[in-house]
């Protein structure tokens, strides 16, 4: 009898928990933490890592000053001729030593353009994928499309630690705007249904965006001390722990699973041509780029 009370409490926690809005506004807070944590821990790896890997011999951690010039070759001792030769020899070495840093130059620049296009490919993916987010969530509720976007964050966050190449890490990048996508816009929406009262509402996401914030405030230092004194998975490694502790609270908590509304959302020329929208969305871009 006991022990059937105690298998009644902890069920009865258990869906008192799955009630709770607090624990649904620390879930959509840790998501969009940890989002935008991979935001911005790639940015000081990522353009070093690609250089590293096409140019093994010479990485960026190497400074061309501190190559070491090996002497020159023996040759017949001559007195007359000694002194010109070393001349000769410091010349070549100098003008081996500007072109190779030419190279590198050039080198890097190619790579920053290679770099903005793999970071530009999460916002364009999230740009597309946005539209299609919302109505779906109108359809099968929000669960499914949160669960969704922690699983290829998840995938995401695997990918950027293990993978060696250009095409493999873009591929991560947009993978990670299309679960970026299903976390935000089904995380906000979540909360709105959750706090209906405006002041609530207001206070809930405030808080929400505070963890976005503070992804993006902390990624680049974590990222790049953990690149240099750990090395390039490490860092992906911890943030999909972090991740995998994020879904298994959406288990518990939000039990992923179809929730079908009966009314039609509005269409998307009502939402662009409304005030409130264009204002909101404006001051949020304007946030975006401040960070």
């Amino acid at each position: 009898m006991g022990a059937a009370s105690d298998g009644f409490g902890w069920r009865a926690r258990i869906d008192a928990c799955r009630e709770s809005r607090k624990l649904v506004l620390v879930i959509v807070a840790i998501a969009l933490l940890l989002d935008n944590m991979l935001l911005t821990t790639v940015v000081p790896i990522i353009p070093e890592f690609l250089y590293d890997i096409r140019h093994p011999d010479a990485p960026l951690s190497m400074s061309l000053d501190d190559v070491t010039v090996p002497p020159p070759p023996p040759t017949p001792y001559c007195p007359c001729l000694e002194k010109n030769t070393t001349v000769v020899y410091e010349n070549v070495t100098h003008l081996n030593l500007t072109a190779e840093r030419e190279e590198r130059h050039k080198e890097l620049i190619h790579e920053t353009v290679a770099v903005g296009v793999m970071f530009a490919s999460k916002a364009i993916v999230q740009l597309i994928a946005n539209p299609f987010v919302g109505p779906l969530t109108h359809r099968i509720g929000y669960s499914v499309p949160m669960f969704t976007g922690f699983i290829l964050m998840f995938l995401s966050t695997l990918i950027f630690a293990f993978g060696r190449s250009y095409g493999v890490l873009f591929v991560a990048r947009a993978l990670q705007g299309i679960g970026s996508s299903c976390s935000s816009v089904s995380g906000m929406g979540m909360l709105a249904e959750r706090y209906p009262d405006d002041k609530e509402r207001g206070n809930a996401m405030g808080i929400a965006l505070g963890g976005l914030a503070l992804g993006v405030l902390i990624g680049p230092p974590f990222g790049g001390l953990m690149y240099e004194f750990v090395g390039k998975t490490a860092p992906f490694l911890m943030l999909s722990a972090l991740a995998l502790g994020d879904g298994l609270l959406q288990l518990m908590i939000l039990q992923p699973g179809v929730v079908r509304q009966e009314t039609e959302p509005p269409s998307l020329r009502d939402l662009v041509t409304d005030p409130y929208i264009l204002v909101a969305a404006g001051k949020i871009r304007q946030i975006s780029l401040s960070l």
